[in-house]
């Protein structure tokens, strides 16, 4: 007479937590395989544009500013509104803006479409999606957000030399819309897998069972309590400096092997060498951060991005350049990854989106420079010598205020 009571759902095979992780990769691969496919667009479009390569570096310096400063929305935004929506918007300005790019023909044009649309879809990446892989783990942090943001070295890998081979072929203006477009259409489907933290959805971060009691909300400091406290302000510091240069040889590197009198595609193998590099150090960063943790981790890496310019400044031959691309990308890449599970260690996870939207808004917005100056410093001096070693002078003063951070913080716990 009575219908049987439903039986309960079974238990997911696969935390969640994951599969927030692949959708962050895939948009993380997404936006900065196109972005990072720049430096292939330089020669041609300077070329028949009849531009200078500060001409062509100036808009994705505007770009790198733009969507540096607007990090700082996007990472409140995602703390209030969550990160699909957020995403789904990015997606869109992203499409359209590197899409118009390739439509270009004055610089004008390029300062637009590059520096302004371009720029608000690209602050949408990296801030919504460390920073929501890092609410979703605690004693797995360093490893899930490793795994998610190895989707931009992948990307800094596979899509240069893709686009290369494409530019060769069909033209750059070409390669770039269709990429374009790709890019922005793949990125709206990722997005609808993006979930704010496991406790919107009744779950737990790292998987682990619901406790017997109720857990305890989720905790952090805000933007304002944090923004005048010392370990916030060295780690502005930090990375004020390091990504002041890090653009430099995603825009400059081919180029640079071209005037070495490499050809095309073997000048946009050193970008992927950099990718290669990147993923083996944001995945090295990961796991070593949540053994050893995240300040011995940074150390390690601005040690080896330091050594890294000066190798790029006395490289000779293709070799040699790939393994400046690799060590550069090792480093760069385990900086990048410590970032998110740094903010959460040291500030909680409540509002980590908005506190690394602020770092990095106030920190990665001078890196808008370094291209643009490597750019002026070539077109002065006529090689890129002293853009690299002004580079590693650079990362040598973020590696003396990394050890000061982790001096202060190790007396801080003995007190």
């Amino acid at each position: 007479m009575f219908a049987n009571s439903p039986a309960p759902a079974p238990a997911p095979r696969i935390f969640r937590g994951w599969i927030v992780v692949a959708a962050a990769f895939s948009v993380l691969f997404l936006a900065y395989g196109l972005q990072f496919s720049y430096g292939v667009f330089v020669t041609p479009m300077a070329t028949e544009l009849g531009w200078s390569r500060a001409d062509t570096s100036l808009p994705y310096s505007l770009y790198v500013f733009g969507y540096s400063v607007l990090s700082a929305v996007t990472g409140r935004a995602t703390d209030r509104y969550g990160p699909r929506v957020v995403i789904l918007c990015g997606a869109l300005l992203l499409g359209l803006g590197w899409g118009a790019s390739a439509l270009v023909s004055e610089r004008w044009q390029l300062l637009l479409s590059l520096g302004v649309v371009a720029s608000f879809g690209m602050s949408v990446a990296w801030v919504p999606c460390n920073a929501t892989v890092a609410r979703w783990f605690i004693r797995r942090r360093g490893f899930a957000v490793a795994l998610a943001s190895s989707g931009t070295s992948f990307g800094n890998f596979l899509v240069p030399s893709l686009a290369a081979s494409a530019v060769a072929a069909y033209g750059w203006r070409p390669t770039l819309g269709g990429m374009a477009l790709g890019c922005a259409a793949l990125m709206l489907l990722a997005a609808r897998f993006m979930a704010r933290d496991p406790e919107s959805l009744g779950l737990r971060p790292d998987g682990d069972p619901a406790p017997a009691v109720a857990a305890p909300p989720v905790t952090g400091m805000t933007v304002r309590e944090v923004l005048w406290t010392e370990p916030f302000l060295l780690l502005i510091g930090i990375y004020l400096l390091t990504w002041l240069v890090v653009f430099v040889p995603f825009v400059h590197a081919a180029a640079y092997a071209e005037d070495l009198g490499f050809g095309k595609v073997a000048a946009a193998s050193v970008l992927s060498a950099i990718g290669l590099g990147g993923v083996l150090g944001r995945l090295s960063s990961g796991v070593l951060s949540d053994r050893l943790g995240q300040f011995a981790v940074l150390i390690g890496i601005f040690a080896l991005q330091a050594l890294s310019f000066v190798m790029f400044a006395y490289a000779g031959s293709l070799a040699l350049l790939w393994l400046a691309a690799a060590v550069f990308g090792f480093s760069y890449g385990g900086g990048v990854t410590v970032v998110a599970p740094l903010c959460s260690a040291l500030f909680g996870r409540a509002h980590v989106a908005s506190v690394v939207g602020a770092l990095f808004a106030i920190a990665a917005s001078p890196a808008a420079l370094g291209p643009w100056l490597a750019g002026w410093l070539h077109d002065t001096t006529g090689d890129y010598d002293a853009a690299f070693l002004w580079s590693a002078a650079v990362n040598a003063l973020a590696l003396g205020l990394s050890v000061v951070l982790a001096i202060r913080q190790r007396h801080r716990r003995a007190l």
